[in-house]
């Protein structure tokens, strides 16, 4: 009997041949359907932590199983959906409050990340998938607040709303409390600013569970409970960039599991604790840019399993133990930005894994250990700005990977090793500011993408092998011995060079007169200062934005080009510092655009009335006018520029019944001069005499001449004033840039000896390279970042 029921089945199936069974629930069907109807799908996404692969609902077509559809899951059972991943699906639209996906009620696993929601809000409506164990809402644009009932998800063990939304304490409480299985919780991005650090102790209630907690930029301050550091079962822990989070480490229960850990940009403080030892599986350790102080705890040292140790921008001292050789896992070690100090253990041949280096901008001294050099996966070394001296290492390992190199502003001493010249893989190579000697060598690589040799005893000709580094962006050769001839014109090649400074090379002939007139288009900052040019580089009337342009003391005579002009008014939106001072330049002077914060004009022949459209230029932090023919009044409108620090005016033929009393009221200008100009009438008393003197006509205090009418007042003028005066405007621009204490102590050093030339030489030096240096260094994080 049997036997014939299977054949009749058989038989039934045979005549039936275009019939599919469906797994799928009708009403699960129904609902994806228009789910998917809901949105559109955009061109591949920018994410990068989606591939640019086809849309997983374009396989859902009416008529098919929706269990067979990419995403979905299924009760194999019921067929009821009880797994939806949308991720990286590209939907694009508004997700509405009366969402079909809110009917699957068997839904046990959600995950819409990285989709475009448009700022929609997170419906109630997610409360009522109570059956939820997983749900991931990451970076789909949802905005607003988190709703309340997301505490009815009672079963979840993993929820990841990382994005845009907030979070208030009431929600926050009820989720913790009903939550009890959560074993993943990511909520980077949220908004958690009205909930205090301190409620993180809630998160006791889920002791027994929680393995992962990630609140990276939520906003969290008050004081961190370092019971979360307790956790029995804590494996993961991300805090970082909540800059209000205070607290200490815990001295002890460290929760032993913890495999990763990131308390970066808080101002968590006091010192490693002993106690860090416990953390025997910790791979992960990064405590950048905290308030973290004192030595590193010996115990440190024994984290055998790390594999990224990372405790730049604290504050820590001492020595770098020799115990650093215990980590032979770690791949990147990052202790820039503190007080370290001593010799650099030269303990990293056990240190095979080594892929990055950051030990800069500490007190490390003595020689750079040659160990270091030798490890084959190693790409980044960054030792610049400590003490440290004697040669570069001559050797490296036979196939270094390394491709970047910066050992700026320390004293090395010797040549510059030849393998810096041939290593293939090298990008980067930075050897600011030290005492190397001898000649560039020729290259025979061309690689490199940044070359800084700036400020060292080289000598020797100008290499010809450097035209050849056509993938070069940044090329800084200034204050260095060199001689011989650069041919600008072969420089018409270099497409992506966008920094170059030549500057302070009093030896070498610079031709900038070579018959080529486009090149170098993407050119951004020039520094051609102390170059004994003499006429302007016509090449710039070609380079579309320029931020940055030093031609001053050189030779360079006559009319400031028409083009010049043109391109400051037009082209050169971001242009922000130009600095002709010390030329010959005669003509009316240049038009500064919007947005420049640097316009030094200085001992020139500029002649003729000082524009209003210098009004323009409300930005300006720095406007130096002096030694030049200038005639006619004081623009009014600089009384309006609100982040004006200095104005230098002097040694002009400016005239005018009043000085703009509007001057008077400018908070951030620390530095006046309008002496040895026909100034007459009423002038304030907000700087000192030095700032009129040599107006025959001005009147007032702080001068002796009294006004008709005036009372008369006291010509007293403090030792400061003078002091001021004598020292000269670059000292407060140097003090905003290097902080009060170099200010106390030059200042100190001219009170008591007046204006000796070194020290106006060192100012003058200082602020020439000032912007350069800034620029190079951030310009290196920016690319070391990336």
């Amino acid at each position: 009997m049997m036997c014939f029921f299977l054949h009749l089945f058989l038989l039934l199936l045979t005549q039936f041949p275009s019939y599919t069974f469906s797994l799928c629930s009708h009403d699960d069907n129904y609902a994806l359907l228009h789910f998917k109807n809901s949105f559109v799908v955009t061109a591949p996404a920018q994410w990068s932590y989606c591939s640019p692969a086809p849309s997983k609902i374009e396989s859902w077509n009416n008529g098919t199983d929706c269990c067979e559809w990419e995403g979905v899951t299924c009760n194999n059972v019921s067929g009821h959906v009880i797994g939806l991943d949308l991720s990286c699906s590209r939907l694009k639209g508004k997700f509405s409050p009366n969402s079909t996906i809110f009917h699957l009620k068997q839904l046990q696993q959600l995950n819409l990340a990285f989709n475009d929601f448009l700022e929609s809000s997170i419906y109630h409506g997610i409360g009522e998938l109570v059956n939820l164990t997983n749900l991931n809402l990451s970076y789909t644009g949802f905005r607003g607040d988190v709703p309340s009932t997301i505490s009815h998800l009672s079963k979840l063990t993993s929820l990841d709303l990382s994005s845009s939304v907030r979070l208030d304490p009431f929600t926050w409480k009820r989720l913790i409390l009903n939550a009890t299985n959560l074993r993943q919780l990511h909520l980077d991005g949220v908004d958690m600013s009205s909930i205090k650090g301190s409620s993180l102790s809630q998160l006791i209630n889920l002791s027994s569970s929680l393995v992962s907690l990630s609140l990276s930029f939520t906003g969290l301050h008050g004081k961190f409970p370092t019971n979360i550091l307790s956790l029995p079962n804590l494996e993961e822990l991300d805090l970082s960039f909540n800059q209000n989070l205070s607290g200490q480490l815990p001295m002890s229960n460290w929760s032993t599991p913890l495999r990763y850990l990131d308390l970066s940009y808080t101002v968590l403080s006091g010192g490693i604790p002993h106690s860090i030892g416990q953390l025997k599986s910790l791979t992960h350790l990064t405590l950048t840019e905290c308030d973290f102080d004192g030595f590193v705890s010996p115990s440190t040292w024994n984290l055998t399993q790390l594999t990224f140790l990372n405790l730049a921008g604290n504050n820590f001292h001492g020595e770098i133990s020799s115990l650093l050789s215990n980590l032979t896992h770690l791949t990147s070690l990052d202790l820039q930005y503190n007080n370290f100090s001593g010799k650099i253990p030269n303990v990293f041949q056990n240190l095979i894994n080594l892929e990055y280096v950051a030990l800069s901008y500490n007190n490390l001294s003595d020689q750079v250990p040659s160990s270091l050099f030798n490890l084959t996966r190693l790409s980044h070394i960054d030792l610049s700005f400590n003490k440290l001296v004697g040669p570069v290492p001559t050797e490296i390992a036979k196939h270094s990977k390394l491709n970047l190199i910066a050992l700026a502003n320390n004293m090395l001493n010797g040549a510059i090793p030849l393998w810096c010249y041939s290593l293939p893989s090298l990008l980067e190579l930075d050897l600011n500011d030290n005492n190397l000697i001898g000649p560039i060598g020729e290259f025979s690589t061309y690689s490199l993408r940044y070359l800084f040799l700036s400020d060292n005893n080289l000598q020797g000709d100008f290499p010809n092998s450097i035209y050849k580094l056509q993938n070069i962006s940044d090329l800084g050769l200034s204050s260095t011995n060199l001689s011989g001839v650069v041919d600008f014109h072969k420089f018409s090649n270099f497409t992506k060079l966008i920094f170059l400074d030549l500057s302070h090379n009093s030896f070498l002939s610079i031709n900038i007169d070579g018959g080529v007139e486009s090149m170098l288009p993407n050119l951004e900052i020039l520094y051609l200062s102390s170059s004994n040019i003499s006429t302007f580089p016509k090449f710039l009337a070609q380079v579309q934005n320029l931020v940055e342009l030093d031609l001053s003391y050189n030779k360079i005579q006559g009319k400031v080009p028409k083009w010049f002009h043109e391109n400051l008014l037009h082209k050169w939106k971001e242009i922000g510092h130009i600095d002709l001072s010390f030329n010959k330049l005669q003509g009316e002077l240049p038009i500064p655009p919007i947005g420049i914060h640097y316009l030094l004009l200085s001992n020139n022949n500029f002649a003729g009335d000082i524009a209003l459209s210098l009004c323009n230029a409300s930005s300006l932090n720095v406007l130096n006018l002096a030694q030049n023919n200038l005639t006619g009044m004081i623009p009014q409108c600089l009384g309006t520029f609100p982040y004006l620090l200095v104005l230098d005016m002097q040694m002009n033929n400016l005239h005018g019944s009043t000085i703009p009393e509007s001057l008077s009221s400018l908070r951030n200008l620390e530095w006046l001069d309008l002496s040895q100009n026909q100034l007459t009438g009423n002038q304030f008393d907000t700087f000192g005499n030095d700032s009129y003197e040599g107006n025959a006509m001005l009147c007032g205090y702080p001068l002796s001449k009294s006004c008709k009418n005036d009372e008369e007042k006291s010509p007293y003028s403090t030792n400061n004033d003078e002091e001021e005066s004598e020292f000269g405007w670059k000292a407060v621009v140097i003090g905003y840039g290097c902080g009060s204490v170099l200010g106390m102590l030059v200042g100190y050093y001219v009170f008591f000896n007046g204006k000796p030339q070194c020290v106006v030489t060192l100012v003058e030096h200082m602020f020439n390279i000032r912007l350069k240096r800034t620029h190079n260094i951030t310009g290196a994080n920016r690319r070391r970042v990336n």
